[in-house]
């Protein structure tokens, strides 16, 4: 959520949707609007991941944005998360596509909302 935040909202430090766009498009050649689709998967899938409504939808959601993002933006540097390669967002993928295979369990709003999304 706060990295989505600071793509958004411009929140803890980031710069908002118009500046992470042209980021975006000057650094990694990615077309702009992927800034605003991104923060929004960050902010309101990672909301509706922690508090386990429409788990499975958001979790597929994020496996999809990091996968982007390790492809994308990662890749070129290596595996090592320090040397700003792909190992903190394949962390994440991982644990999203774990939710996205089992849902957000008994504890779950999808759980005490009797829905399974």
């Amino acid at each position: 959520m706060p990295h989505g935040a600071q793509k958004l909202f411009g929140w803890f430090g980031g710069q908002g949707v118009d500046e992470t766009g042209t980021y975006f498009v000057t650094v990694y050649s990615l077309p702009g609007y992927l800034a605003l689709i991104a923060g929004l998967v960050e902010f309101f899938g990672g909301m509706a991941l922690a508090l386990g409504l429409a788990t499975r939808l958001a979790a597929g959601m994020i496996v999809v944005l990091m996968a982007v993002a390790i492809i994308e933006v990662h890749w070129a540097s290596g595996f090592f998360w320090s040397q700003g390669g792909f190992e903190y967002p394949l962390l994440w993928a991982l644990i999203a596509f774990s939710f996205l295979l089992r849902g957000g369990g008994r504890y779950s709003l999808d759980a005490a909302l009797g829905v399974e999304l």
